[in-house]
Parts: structure tokens; C-alpha cells; sequence
């Protein structure tokens, strides 16, 4: 042990403590302190490994930092006498070797002698026993009973001198029951093991056993309790091997029920019902506890008795102040039990609650009818309130009949404030509470299953279960139908009743204060320049005085509209341009104008010369330059002035942050803030104070957060980013940095943003490796830290500022301003926090959603939110993914937010405008149902159009027929429309190759090169000749045949051929056509182009049918033209190339 090292000052101090107590008790004859009595304290610990607590080892631990086995201790009014082994004695020795204290007594240390069985070591310890004070009464700590031959003898050789003994138990545990700094940072750490363990193992278990519907002992719980108390994937940031457990864990259920912490976990099976978790651990020998119960399906009865535990709670937290008497403090719980629920007074635990430390439970220092100890400040008390016996009529089961609540937090006592809670783990309904669904329900939802597949008879079972599906889906996407009618008809009715309510408080624009230069005469300047009828500029009042017609003229600055200075020869010009009404003017620019029908100056110009006349220091034109310059300057301290007035025109102003002097805030270090408060970011810390947060950078700039003017507060872990972030949304702006600021935003990075891909990477680099290992530790940590942050700072604000976390799973992707992003729904916003600016909509203020561009052929669509109040612009988000429209529907339907689809995208700056100018006779129209497809209107539309499809369609055996016909008049709308360019589309679809196609384009390129006049005029002759031939109508097929290699074989099978041969036909046509100066030809071929692919599929049918009707003449003369046209192309070429 004489590698241990030993607190001296801690030491010191602490037995300070104890010898001033008593002697002060010994002084007053009045006190009721056992001290008072007592000659000499001696305490002998032993070892006993069934003894867990007491007095004799908290001493020694509260004194030295550990316990010593066989080792006695005799505190006398003269000396301070230690007798343990040779081991213990060398750990002791470095008290003996400190510093003289001059109020205390020495310390002797005396070495155990085997020998002679420390016959003399006892013999010198009772000298020293003697000599204190009268010698005769020892203060002893009465329920310490040690075994052991050592511990023995020395009880022995104490009876044979016959001392008096006086139980010190009591007074020793008030002296050590308020805690110093240190002892209550070990106590929080205590804390925090035993909530991770709770939270993050014991309810997760629970929890996962009802949802799977296992049978599992309480036992078995606990066991695995005690096995994740060392287990560093629940305990973080301790020392896991100072970890222990203060008594073995509780789990009861099913209707056995003891509310003490010697209960014992029982072999029976969890009951899903009220189960009641009770664990305590213990870091360096400081205790700490929770007990929470989790309730199953709890009845609204169950539910209020519960809430009616937690007020309780909240009462005794509140009345246990420094300076209170703890009768008192248990008065006042009694006294809200009566006024709140009389007839469960009964059942409630007997007293509220103990003092805790290195003991766990301090039977003296009890929140009870009869203590009238008072409660000091650093005091810990484990709190616990519970209702036992208690009866649930509901309940269906034996188990479920009795059933009881018990709740506990170990707290810290404050100087007048509240107890401070230490185990922070919520305990809310909405926290403890598990909802199932019904089994009965589940059953009917089944056996209906069942009946809808055996009635579908004759199908085989695939099909049913296909059936059965579809209609399960059919019936949601209905319901998701149904409740937007309802959502749509209440949107309507609220709004009228909102806008309505507005319109009568609508505030009064504030009217800005004019500018004045000079308010009397004797303000004017007396300066030279003035009087010399020379420009003059006075920055205190900021204004120029011009001479116009002689007199000196003062214009304020804001009436200057610009300037402007120019040297032409000798001369040097000044023109000043002024605001004046019917004058373009930019955004803030220029002030009202008062008097609008008053005569105005537009623009004044001075001529100066630049020449020096003998004698004068400088040229006339200086005072020109003199006074550019200050105008200039002048107005860049007006604008500036004027626009940092205007950013604080509309803030409103906020409550002093009140700072609270508690060392244990709630902090975060080393974190950045966004936006930043300079160019340049810098990091800081973020502080909770009473009545909000403060962020100190390391510059000392520091930004102040109110939680009154808190909107939203998030919390985003860093799973799948590269920043942990706490995000606040504003009710209204602040200013930091010369700037309004809505978002604010704290973050740290937990990785390298940036990745060097120069580096050579391997998979199994050890380096990697472990710098891949230590980031995740560092996301692990930071991610805890962050949470413990944010659950404090709900505690302390009593959910005042209540953090939201993002769901990451229902995100999806959107564009809200220029970069696509991954938005991410909250309990109650949709936000994108990680990209800069951030997007924050928050649900509460959405009035509707309108999808815009909601087409089958489209890949995104976007979303337009309308907000509440109109005369804020909607906010958009672009290119949303169309296969996201489902997931998002239903987000928003959970949400019960109206939304509207349309294939179109509006002017909602119009849009909203038109709303607003006349909203009674928007909403006399029906209001945003217009935004509705499925209005009446075009539900009418629809219904004709359906009836006259109705009426078109007889089925008959010769559907072909009715196929061609259909075509055919497809193809003489499209001719239509495309002004004569479908004939060249049916010529080339007769069948030419690609090498012909290639060829004829790139002579029509080198035409149109040589001259756009010549091209333009021949090809309109081609096209009359076109139409002149037509009218002779050729007799057959065959009289016209072609000269050209390509075309060998006849028309039935050039309008069979490949679709591969098609598409490069079409392709040529499109490239030609794109060439061509005509609108018109462009829009109809890109119609053509739509519905190539279905004609393809039916040429073979429609030829045939087409030589059936007739038609064939009509496509032969057509093909037969073609050809002749080809033929003179061929001997135009021939000839060219001749002439070459």
C-alpha cells in the first residue's frame, strides 16, 4: 500500500471538520449532539465480506479515500492513534510525515505485534484512552459488529476495563453527510452509470421482451443487470473497475410488490403489466439510485395515479431547500396528497426518501414524519415515493389486478432552489409507457384476411394473395383520401376564422422620421466656405450647403441621390443628382417625400478651373475636389448608418440573461458557431445559464440565447454526418456579427471532412485502422456528451427547451435552395441542418402542401408550403425524386397537414397576392380547394369525357379496321399541323438505308452553306411539285420503278422491316428537321417522334387494311415521287462532279 498515495489536504481538512464539531458540541450544554458525551472516539474495522455498509469503513473511506481492514482507530482530545499492520502503517505514514497543524492533535501510528497477540499495542492505546478528557466514555459506532480473532481480543481487553459506550452513529453521519466539490462530481459520475445502465441495457431488455413475447425471470433481469454494470458498452466515461453495485437489482411484476430496496429479484416471469425497476450503482464507494416503473397498456386510472407520483415528486424536489426541516418536507408531500388524491394516502411508502453517500442508505437522515434534522446544502438524498397495493379493475389477469408505482431519483440539495436532479432519465408517461396493439383486434384483422381469400373462389392461392394485397393497399391509399377531405374542409373553416381575427389587430406601418439638416438658422456653420459661397460639407450634421443663386443652400445627405466628377480641358465639373418624386429609386433609397407636389431639384452642376492665379495657395477646383471627396465619405457613413438602423428596425428586444453561479451547468466546449460572428470562424463553448444559453467564443465575443425565444431546438447526432450539431430556431431574430440571425447553430466535427486522395490507402494499414477506431470512439463520446447536455438542459428547464432529433430513415432528398440535400422530419418540423443556410419549416405554421409538376414521365416533382400566415412568402423545395411522392404523403397525412397535387408549377407571388387582397371572396369561392384535381369542375370534364369514350368504343370482330382508321386520322392531323413535312416522313419510312439518309443530309448542310435563299426557294418548289404530281394518281406500284441499289424489294416488305432499321430512319429525319428554320415542323415531328414506336407495332396491319380502303394508291404515287425526286438529285450530282 506505500504505492498509494494519500490526500493529506483532504485528510486534514475532513478531521478538522470532525474535531471542531466536537468540541463545539461539547461547549453548548444545550445540544442534543451525542459528541457532547463522549471522551474519545474509537472505531475497529474487521473483515466481514457479508457487511457491505457501515459507519466504521465510511470513516475510513471519508477520511483516507479507502477502506483498511483490521485496523483500530482511537481519536483522543490529545493524539491521533492508528493500529494496523506494517503495510497500512507505511500508507499512514504520510499524515504523520505532513504538516504541523497546530489545532490538531499528533498522530501516533502503532504497528500490530503477532507475537504477544498486541497485548502492548492495546495497553498503550487505552493510556491514550484515559488521558482524553474524563476517560471514561467512549464514542463507539454501536451496529458495527466485526468478526475475527483480532477484532475479538480487542472487544475483550475494552469490557475488562469497563467503558462506557455511547452510539456516535448519528452525528458522524450528519457531519459527513454534506458533500465537498469533489465527492459530488464522484456522485454524478455514480449517476450517470446507473442511468446508462438503465436506459441503455435494462429497458432496451424489457423492452425487447414484450415486443417478442418472451418469458423471462426477474432473476435472470437483474443478473444481467449486475454483468452490465462493468460492461463498456453500457458504462462510459468511468473507471469500470471502481464500478459496483449498491444492493443487488430489483425487478418486480405481476402483482408482487415490496417498495424497499431489501427486496429481493423473485424467480417468477416478467408480467406485462407495472414492472418496477429499482438499481443503484456505486463509483469509488459513493452510492447513487433510480427506481422508474414501466407500464404496459396503462389504463387512463393508472395513468393519472401515476402523473398524481410525479407532482409528488416535483413537490418534495421542490420544498428540499438548504435550511428546511425534513418533517416539514414530508408535511408538505402529505398535505398535496390529500388535496390531489385523499384516498390514496393509505397506500403511500411511508417516508419519501434518505440521505445517501458512501453509505446507502442513512437511517437517520430520513425524509420522514419525525426527523427534524434540516437538510444543509450539498447534501444527497435518494428520493422515492411509491403507491402500493393498488387495485386495476381492468385488468383481465390474476397479476394484472394488484398492481403498484414507485418512482426515485437520487437529487442534490441547493441554497434556495429546487433539489437539483442527478439521475436524469425521463419519466413521463410517454417515456415508461408501452403501448401494444390488441391481440383481440389483431385476430378479427386476421380471420377477416382469411374470409376475403376463401370467398375469392376459383383462383388459385397466388392470386388470392395478390387480390388481398392490392385491396389492403387500395383501402389505405382510400383512407389517406378520406382524411385529406376532412383535413380540407377544417383548413378552410380555421383559416377564415384566423385571417378574420388578423385583419382586426393588423398593426399600423411605421412611419419612418424624416430628415432634418438644421432645425433653426443658428445651426448653420460659420465657416469660410460658406460665407465665400464655396461648397461646403458638414459631417456633424451631414449635410452639404451648396451655393445656388448666391445664397448658401443646406441639402441632407439622404436627399443626394449620387455624385459625379469630371476634368474636361481647364474645368473641373461636379454634378450632384438628387431624389426627387417620379425618380427610380432602389430598395431603401431615398426618404419619403413629405411634399410631393413642391417644386424639386433635380441635379445641380458646378464648373470650377483648374488654373492657379498668381498668389493663391491652391486652384478654384479644389474646392470641388475637396467636396467630392467628403460627400462621398459622408454618404458611406449615412448608408451604413442607415442600413445597420433598419436590420434593427424590426428586432424585438430581448430579457437580460440572468447567469447562474452554479459550477455544474450544463456545458459544451470546443464547439463552432454557425453563422459565424466574423469572417474567420472561431470556437467556443455553450453554457446553460437560468433563463438561457450563452456561447463564449475565444475572442470573448459571446451570443446570447433566450429559451423564451426558442422556436425549435434540434439535436442531431453525428450517425451518417460529419458534424454533431444543437440547432435553435428562433421566435425572433437576434443580432451578432452586424446581422440578424434566425437559425443559430452550435457544431464540431467528429471526422476529417476532407479525405487526401493522393495518400496510398490499404485495407488493412494499421495506422488506418486505428485512426478509423479512434474516430468512431470520438463519435461515441461526443455523442453521449451531446445527449447528456441536452437531457440536462430539458431537466432544468422543466421542458421548457425540449430537443428534437431529425428521423434520418424517413428522409428524402430535395432541393430548397441551390444543392440537393437530404431533408429530415421531426416530432414537429422538417429540416436540413447539416448544409449552410439550413432549412427549417416548422409544422405548426404550414397552412397546406401543393406538389407541383406531378406527371407520370417526370422523374421529381417539387413542394410548395403555404404558411399560415399569407403575407409570409412560401417556402419550395425542388426536384424531389417521384418515387418519394408516396413516403411523403403519408408523412404529411400523419402530420394531418393538407397537401394538393398539380402538373403545373404557379406564380404563387400572384397567387398569394390575389389571396390577399380579397380573402373573404377567396374563401366565399371556396378557398385552396381550387388547388384540389379532383375539383368539380373537373370532375364534370372527366364524366363527359369517360361517357363520349364510352360512346366511341363498340367492339366488333374487325378491330383492325377501326386500328387504321384511327391512324390514319392521327396521321392527317399530324400532316396538318407539320404544314406538308409528314409527306417526306411517310416517303422516307418506305425504306431507305441509313448510307442514303447520311448522304442526303450532308448535301442539304453543303446547300444550305452556299446560300440560304437558293436552298429555301428549291425546296418550295419541291414541294409544289410535290403537290402537282399528287393530283395524277399512278395506276400501279410497278409502272414506277427505281433505278436506286437500295431499294430492291417491294412495299410489303419495306413496311414490315426491322424496328432497328426504323429507328435510324428516324433518327436522320429528326437530325433534318431539327436543321430547318420552321417552328412548326419542329413541334409536329417531335409529335411524331412520341408516337413512332406505338405505329411501329401495327404497320404490318395497316398496310394491309390500307390497300383494302384504298390507300395504296395514294402511298405508291407518294413513293413513286420520292423516287423521281432521288433520280434528279443523282444526275444533278453527276453532272457537278463532271464539271470538277
Amino acid at each position: 500500500m506505500s504505492n498509494i498515495s494519500l490526500d493529506k489536504d483532504t485528510f486534514y481538512r475532513r478531521i478538522k471538520r470532525l474535531y471542531a464539531a466536537w468540541k463545539a458540541a461539547a461547549a453548548d450544554p444545550k445540544a442534543d449532539d451525542t459528541l457532547a458525551k463522549v471522551d474519545c472516539l474509537v472505531s475497529c474495522v474487521g473483515v466481514d465480506e457479508d457487511t457491505l455498509y457501515s459507519k466504521s469503513t465510511a470513516l475510513q473511506t471519508w477520511l483516507f479515500g479507502y477502506e483498511l481492514p483490521d485496523t483500530i482507530t482511537v481519536l483522543t482530545e490529545h493524539s491521533m492513534c492508528f493500529l494496523a499492520s506494517k503495510k497500512k502503517i507505511e500508507f499512514l505514514r504520510q499524515i504523520e510525515n505532513g504538516k504541523e497543524e497546530s489545532d490538531l492533535p499528533p498522530v501516533k501510528l502503532l504497528i500490530r505485534d503477532r507475537n504477544d497477540k498486541d497485548k502492548e499495542n492495546f495497553n498503550k492505546l487505552i493510556q491514550e484512552i484515559k488521558k482524553s478528557k474524563s476517560g471514561k466514555t467512549l464514542g463507539v459506532f454501536a451496529k458495527d459488529n466485526y468478526p475475527g480473532e483480532f477484532c475479538e481480543s480487542w472487544k475483550n481487553t475494552m469490557k475488562s476495563e469497563k467503558f462506557e459506550n455511547v452510539d456516535v452513529s448519528s452525528s458522524i453521519a450528519l457531519l459527513i453527510a454534506p458533500k465537498e466539490d469533489s465527492e459530488i462530481i464522484t456522485v454524478k459520475k455514480a449517476c450517470l452509470v446507473t442511468v446508462d445502465v438503465f436506459t441503455k441495457y435494462l429497458k432496451d431488455q424489457i423492452m425487447e421482451i414484450i415486443d417478442s413475447d418472451k418469458k423471462v425471470k426477474h432473476s435472470k433481469l437483474a443478473e444481467g443487470v449486475e454483468a452490465a454494470i462493468s460492461d463498456k458498452k453500457y458504462v462510459t466515461g468511468v473507471d469500470t473497475s471502481q464500478v459496483d453495485m449498491c444492493y443487488p437489482p430489483i425487478i418486480q411484476s405481476g402483482g408482487n410488490y415490496s417498495l424497499k430496496f431489501s427486496a429481493v429479484s423473485d424467480k417468477n416471469h416478467l408480467h406485462f403489466g407495472a414492472i418496477i425497476c429499482s438499481l443503484g450503482a456505486r463509483y469509488k464507494s459513493y452510492c447513487s439510485n433510480i427506481v422508474r416503473t414501466l407500464l404496459v397498456n396503462p389504463t387512463d386510472e393508472v395513468q393519472s395515479n401515476y402523473n398524481f407520483l410525479l407532482n409528488l415528486e416535483e413537490e418534495v424536489m421542490k420544498r428540499l431547500v438548504s435550511g428546511a426541516k425534513l418533517s416539514a418536507v414530508y408535511e408538505a408531500g402529505l398535505e398535496l396528497a390529500k388535496k390531489e388524491k385523499p384516498d390514496l394516502v393509505e397506500n403511500l411508502t411511508k417516508t419519501f426518501g434518505f440521505a445517501m453517500g458512501i453509505e446507502f442508505r442513512e437511517s437517520s437522515i430520513v425524509i420522514g414524519p419525525k426527523t427534524s434534522i434540516v437538510a444543509k446544502k450539498g447534501m444527497v438524498f435518494n428520493i422515492n415515493i411509491g403507491l402500493a397495493n393498488l387495485t386495476n379493475s381492468a385488468a383481465t389477469e390474476k397479476e394484472g389486478k394488484t398492481y403498484a408505482l414507485f418512482i426515485g431519483d437520487t437529487v442534490l440539495v441547493n441554497d434556495e432552489q429546487p433539489a437539483s436532479l442527478l439521475t436524469q432519465s425521463k419519466k413521463k408517461i410517454k417515456n415508461i409507457g408501452i403501448f401494444l396493439k390488441d391481440d383481440d383486434e389483431e385476430e378479427e384483422e386476421e380471420k377477416e384476411n382469411k374470409t376475403e381469400i376463401l370467398e375469392n373462389g376459383g383462383r388459385g392461392k397466388r392470386t388470392a394473395v395478390i387480390e388481398s394485397k392490392l385491396r389492403t393497399e387500395h383501402s389505405s391509399e382510400e383512407k389517406r383520401k378520406e382524411h385529406q377531405k376532412e383535413l380540407a374542409i377544417a383548413l378552410n373553416e380555421k383559416a377564415k376564422e384566423r385571417l378574420a381575427k388578423q385583419s382586426s389587430n393588423k398593426d399600423s406601418e411605421k412611419v419612418r422620421k424624416n430628415t432634418v439638416s438644421y432645425k433653426s438658422v443658428s445651426q448653420m456653420p460659420r465657416e469660410n466656405e460658406v460665407k465665400e459661397l464655396k461648397l461646403y460639407v458638414d459631417r456633424k450634421y451631414e449635410t452639404v450647403i451648396l451655393p445656388i443663386f448666391g445664397v448658401p443652400v443646406p441639402f441632407h445627405i439622404s436627399t443626394i441621390k449620387n455624385i459625379s466628377q469630371s476634368v474636361e480641358g481647364d474645368y473641373t465639373y461636379l454634378r450632384i443628382n438628387f431624389f426627387h418624386p417620379g425618380a427610380t429609386m432602389g430598395k431603401n433609397e431615398g426618404g419619403n417625400n413629405q411634399q410631393p407636389d413642391a417644386t424639386f431639384v433635380k441635379e445641380v452642376t458646378y464648373r470650377s478651373t483648374n488654373t492657379k492665379e498668381p498668389g493663391e495657395i491652391s486652384p478654384p477646383s479644389a474646392n470641388l475636389n475637396t467636396g467630392f471627396r467628403l460627400i462621398k465619405e459622408v454618404q458611406k457613413k449615412f448608408k451604413t448608418r442607415e442600413a445597420e438602423e433598419r436590420e434593427k428596425e424590426d428586432l424585438v428586444k430581448q430579457d437580460t440573461l440572468i447567469l447562474s453561479q452554479s459550477k455544474g451547468n450544463p456545458k459544451l466546449k470546443d464547439l463552432y458557431i454557425r453563422p459565424n460572428i466574423v469572417t474567420k470562424r472561431m470556437s467556443g463553448s455553450l453554457e446553460a445559464h437560468s433563463n438561457g444559453f450563452r456561447f463564449t467564443s475565444v475572442r470573448g465575443d459571446k451570443v446570447d440565447i433566450l429559451y423564451n425565444n426558442i422556436k425549435n431546438a434540434f439535436f442531431q447526432p453525428c450517425d451518417g454526418e460529419m458534424i454533431i450539431l444543437l440547432h435553435f430556431h428562433l421566435k425572433h431574430a437576434i443580432m451578432f456579427g452586424k446581422k440578424k440571425h434566425v437559425d443559430v447553430q452550435f457544431y464540431t466535427e467528429v471526422g476529417e471532412i476532407t479525405t487526401d486522395l493522393g495518400k496510398h490507402q490499404h485495407m488493412h494499414d494499421r495506422d488506418d485502422l486505428a485512426a478509423e477506431q479512434s474516430e468512431r470512439e470520438l463519435r461515441h463520446k461526443l455523442k453521449q456528451a451531446f445527449k447528456s447536455f441536452c437531457e440536462r438542459v430539458e431537466n432544468s428547464t422543466k421542458q421548457e427547451v425540449e430537443f428534437d432529433t431529425p428521423f434520418r430513415e424517413l428522409g428524402f432528398p430535395g432541393a430548397p435552395y441551390r444543392s440537393t440535400v437530404l431533408l429530415q422530419p421531426t416530432s414537429g418540423a422538417l429540416v436540413n441542418l447539416t448544409e449552410w443556410p439550413p432549412f427549417v419549416i416548422a409544422l405548426e405554421d404550414v397552412e397546406l402542401v401543393h406538389f407541383e409538376r406531378v406527371q407520370f414521365h417526370l422523374k421529381n416533382f417539387d413542394m410548395v408550403f403555404v404558411f399560415k400566415d399569407y403575407a409570409k412568402k412560401v417556402a419550395m423545395v425542388n426536384a424531389v425524386p417521384m418515387n418519394m411522392l408516396d413516403h411523403v404523403k403519408e408523412w404529411l397525412n400523419s402530420c394531418d397537414i393538407r397537401y394538393s397535387e398539380g402538373i403545373q408549377s404557379l406564380n404563387w407571388t400572384k397567387v398569394m397576392k390575389t389571396i390577399t387582397d380579397d380573402i373573404e371572396g377567396f374563401f366565399d369561392n371556396g378557398g385552396w380547394s381550387f388547388l384540389d384535381p379532383e375539383s368539380d369542375a373537373e370532375n364534370e370534364q372527366q364524366e363527359e369525357d369517360s361517357e363520349e369514350e364510352d360512346d366511341a368504343y363498340e367492339p366488333t370482330d374487325a378491330e383492325s379496321e377501326e386500328e387504321s382508321e384511327d391512324d390514319s386520322e392521327y396521321d392527317s392531323e399530324a400532316s396538318d399541323a407539320s404544314d406538308g413535312d409528314s409527306e417526306d416522313e411517310d416517303d422516307e419510312e418506305s425504306g431507305k438505308d441509313w448510307s442514303d439518309l447520311e448522304r442526303e443530309a450532308a448535301e442539304e448542310d453543303k446547300e444550305r452553306a452556299m446560300g440560304g435563299d437558293d436552298y429555301e426557294r428549291k425546296r418550295k418548289a419541291g414541294h409544289r411539285d410535290f403537290h402537282d404530281n399528287k393530283k395524277h394518281k399512278s395506276s400501279s406500284h410497278k409502272s414506277s420503278s427505281h433505278k436506286s441499289s437500295s431499294h430492291k424489294s417491294p412495299s410489303k416488305h419495306n413496311s414490315s422491316s426491322s424496328p432497328s432499321k426504323n429507328r435510324d430512319k428516324h433518327k436522320s429525319s429528326h437530325s433534318r428537321d431539327n436543321k430547318s428554320s420552321h417552328g412548326d415542323r419542329k413541334s409536329s415531328h417531335g409529335d411524331r417522334k412520341s408516337s413512332h414506336n406505338d405505329r411501329k407495332s401495327s404497320h404490318n396491319d395497316r398496310d394491309k387494311h390500307s390497300k383494302s380502303n384504298g390507300d395504296h394508291k395514294k402511298s405508291s404515287n407518294d413513293k413513286s415521287h420520292k423516287r423521281s425526286r432521288d433520280d434528279s438529285r443523282e444526275h444533278e450530282r453527276s453532272s457537278k462532279k463532271s464539271k470538277k
